[in-house]
């Protein structure tokens, strides 16, 4: 199922629901990723969503996955009026990610890695890290619940 959503991202790679603003429009299909299955369940709630968006956004912008095709020179013209160059860019959104996996806390890292950041769905991450089955919504909510409050989400 394709929901497709317009957001806004920042010069920093964080996505906002917020109209209009300066930044760049993206279409995401919030169908695709794990967490986005898990809201259009009612199974995470939108501040627990939204939280792990932000971590993915860094994730994403740190260039921490692994490259699957050709990195493309960047554009002669500076592109999109971005504050930062694309190598501070991408330092400051590595510290924000490893500031919010250290604000998840120990034991929460490796699902929030796995099913946000990676695209895990629950029942592998759940058969990577050597849990019962079922057990990984319960921890993946907690885990989502403290990067939220990492992130200050009311």
């Amino acid at each position: 199922m394709r929901e497709l959503v317009e957001r806004g991202i920042d010069s920093h790679g964080v996505l906002s629901d917020a109209p209009g603003g300066r930044g760049r429009r993206v279409t995401v299909n919030l169908g695709e990723s794990p967490l986005g299955w898990l809201r259009s369940r009612g199974l995470v709630d939108a501040r627990q969503v939204e939280a792990g968006e932000r971590l993915r956004a860094d994730y994403e912008r740190a260039a921490l996955a692994p490259s699957v095709t050709m990195r493309w020179v960047a554009r002669v013209d500076g592109g999109g009026g971005d504050a930062l160059d694309p190598t501070l860019a991408q330092i400051a959104a590595k510290r924000r990610f490893d500031a919010a996996l250290d604000g998840a806390g120990r034991g929460l890292r490796d699902v929030l890695w796995r099913v946000v950041c990676a695209g895990e769905g629950l029942p592998d991450a759940e058969r990577a890290l050597g849990w019962p089955q079922r057990s990984g919504r319960v921890v993946l909510t907690l885990a989502l619940d403290r990067l939220a409050d990492h992130y200050g989400l009311g």
